[in-house]
């Protein structure tokens, strides 16, 4: 992780080089801001499946795949690594739901 001091300490000498060490640094920005976005989506997706309440996090979820998808087709992370992330997060959700409907299907069934 480049920083901007860390990119100054180098003197490059050609006027393209030049350029492209300023466009570096303006990547280096828009990059760490797109994995911040990223890592506070699954974080906020984590925190409504925590909270227990299945239809909150599926909203969050919904809300939030996409976000996960725009930064893998950017080539932030990995198109796997979103699919991961995702794939674990839906896991998690519907394990959410199946204690509930395990314990309706329970209660109907000594109903009966």
């Amino acid at each position: 992780m480049a920083t901007k001091a860390a990119a100054k300490k180098k003197s490059v000498r050609t006027p393209s080089g030049r350029k492209r060490a300023r466009q570096s640094v303006k990547a280096n920005a828009a990059n760490t801001a797109l994995r911040s976005r990223f890592r506070t989506a699954v974080k906020s997706v984590r925190k409504a499946i925590a909270a227990g309440d299945h239809a909150k996090a599926m909203e969050v979820f919904k809300a939030n795949a996409p976000v996960l998808d725009s930064i893998a087709d950017k080539k932030i992370f990995h198109k796997n690594t979103a699919a991961r992330h995702k794939s674990r997060l839906n896991a998690a959700i519907k394990a959410l739901a199946a204690p509930a409907a395990s314990a309706a299907s329970a209660a109907t069934g000594a109903a009966a």
